[in-house]
């Protein structure tokens, strides 16, 4: 061995190996010493280890001083030809291989003494008697053993460590989050300024395909559509035959579900319409001749309007009805007399607010039309008395159809009674909330639709259009006399023979030249052909507004010669 602090001197007693460290370093037995004072020691409470100070040992109590120990052999002893122990040898995987123990040598053979007295040579050492003890393996609480838990902090993670890990994640994420809502509210943004535009875009397109930009569309097409849109009207017409008094009185009762709106609209008899040939005739007429189909069908026909059904009611039922609902409240215009009544007696019906009629009173009110009074007089009493009946009657299709099959009365093939209950419930919801209205249908003498109030009833409640032609193609023509001279009849005649529908003739302010008026582009050729029929100049044709139902107007003149006239 060569060590710093004790060079290799061969006459040196050299220290025996007593066992190998953890590290497979020799460890070697100390030489005994007398029993020193102890010095002073920076160290003395640590414990020491065969490499010095351990930090991570633990203090231990005062060890009292042991005896010394003899050496295990005497390099000078004399002893000669006596074998020593050999020390064991360094198993490297003692450490893995579960219990440790040292096992005692062989003894070596002896080694032979130099001859004496040869000079140079110092007599060799013999080794001692017996084999030191193998020493123990270090006991578990012996402190100079290295252990694995003292380097454990190597593994042990830090808290701390620990915790700047987790603030970085943390922040890490919360930084990607607001990133992430950041880029999330732009592209909401984009969305809605694409919806936007789109939106505005489609809105824009939209009011121009519709003409209802400024300065676009029609502005009679647009009055049409501001009024009647597309809204749904469920629409049947109600004919009251009075039985006793005979004549009959009309009504159309509307149901607008789009405006939650009801109106019942009165159509006076003289109101012109087609029969079924395609010939002009009244309304009144009709009813009587052609029956409810006919006249239903002239009546679609002439107001453009979608009629579904017709409720024909006699008196007699209409009297019955009002009983059952328990009589009807009307704000009566006028003292009706009762037929049935001795001359001076008091009236059936006494006129005032709030007036309430049984079933007699109300068919006698309905009814009555005085001496010399105008047909709207009376058709006005008839509407208040249906707005008064519609107010009693169930709002509910189920008890409505049992009121209607109370009266027993034989329904037109057009509206069966369970659909006649369900108008009527609908009609009765809107008179129970106000939502109920009564309007006049306005004609001229001829049976014509007046201007303007007619077309504006037939537009904004009915949602029609007055139709222009004969349901046979026959063109209608209608007459005013200008002339100053009964010269109505005269063309009457004229225009029959040549072949067209005569709706009636009226009187008008006198004027010097004639006129031949027509509506629509397609019945210029016939316009002409009126004119020529009539004996008038290819001048007199100009477009405009005919009258009522008919396509062409005729407006006679001073410069028009009456036929047969001297």
């Amino acid at each position: 061995m060569n060590d710093q602090q004790n060079p290799y001197d061969p006459y040196y007693p050299q220290p025996q190996i007593i066992g190998y460290d953890a590290y497979g370093q020799p460890v070697y037995q100390q030489p005994a010493q007398a029993p020193q004072q102890p010095a002073y020691d920076p160290y003395a409470g640590q414990q020491q280890t065969s490499y010095g100070y351990d930090p991570y040992a633990q203090p231990q109590a005062p060890q009292p001083p042991q005896a010394p120990q003899q050496p295990s052999y005497d390099t000078y002893a004399g002893q000669q030809g006596q074998g020593y122990a050999q020390q064991p040898a360094y198993d490297p995987y003692e450490s893995y291989g579960g219990q440790q123990q040292w096992q005692a040598a062989e003894p070596a053979a002896p080694v032979a003494a130099a001859p004496a007295g040869v000079p140079g040579q110092r007599p060799a050492p013999e080794p001692p008697a017996a084999a030191p003890a193998a020493p123990r393996r270090a006991e578990a609480g012996d402190d100079r053993e290295y252990r694995t838990e003292q380097f454990s902090f190597i593994e042990e993670p830090d808290e701390d460590s620990e915790d700047v890990i987790d603030w970085l994640k943390f922040t890490e994420s919360r930084s990607e989050r607001r990133e992430e809502a950041r880029r999330r509210g732009r592209n909401r943004v984009i969305a809605l300024v694409v919806v936007l535009v789109l939106a505005t875009v489609g809105g824009v397109g939209y009011l121009w395909s519709a003409g209802m930009l400024p300065g676009t569309g029609d502005p009679e097409e647009k009055g049409r559509s501001a009024a009647g849109g597309p809204q749904r009207r469920d629409t049947i017409v109600l004919h009251l035959h009075d039985t006793q008094g005979g004549g009959t009185s009309t009504a159309l009762l509307v149901d607008n579900s789009t405006t939650k709106q009801g109106t019942t609209v009165l159509l006076p008899n003289a109101l012109a319409v087609s029969d079924t040939e395609g010939a002009a005739t009244t309304l009144g007429k009709s009813v009587e001749e052609d029956g409810s189909t006919g006249t239903r069908e002239a009546l679609d026909t002439l107001l453009g309007a979608k009629i579904a059904g017709t409720w024909r009611l006699d008196t007699p039922y209409l009297e019955n009805l009002v009983e059952y609902l328990g009589g009807i409240e009307v704000d009566t215009d006028t003292a009706v007399p009762d037929p049935q009544g001795k001359k001076g007696a008091d009236p059936l019906v006494t006129r005032g607010e709030q007036q309430t009629l049984t079933g007699r009173a109300a068919v006698a009110y309905a009814t009555f039309r005085a001496s010399g009074e105008a047909e709207a007089k009376q058709l006005q009493r008839f509407g208040q008395v249906v707005n008064g009946m519609l107010r009693k009657m169930p709002s509910d299709a189920t008890n409505a159809t049992t009121a209607v099959e109370y009266l027993q009365q034989i329904a037109d093939p057009s509206l069966p009674e369970k659909d006649l209950g369900a108008s009527l419930a609908k009609l009765a919801e809107h008179a129970k909330t106000g939502a109920y209205k009564t309007a006049l249908l306005p004609v001229g003498q001829d049976g014509a639709l007046a201007e303007g109030t007619g077309d504006s009833v037939v537009r904004d409640i009915l949602g029609g259009k007055v139709t222009a032609l004969d349901a046979g193609g026959v063109p209608r023509v209608s007459i005013k006399d200008g002339t100053g001279e009964d010269a109505v009849e005269a063309a009457k005649v004229v225009l029959v023979n040549g072949g067209y529908a005569f709706v009636g003739g009226s009187r008008t302010e006198s004027r010097a030249k004639s006129e031949v008026v027509y509506g629509d582009d397609a019945q210029k050729a016939t316009a002409v052909e009126v004119a020529e029929t009539l004996g008038l100049p290819a001048g007199s044709v100009t477009k405009g507004k005919p009258a009522g139902t008919a396509a062409v107007t005729v407006v006679l003149g001073r410069d028009y010669e009456i036929p047969g006239a001297p």
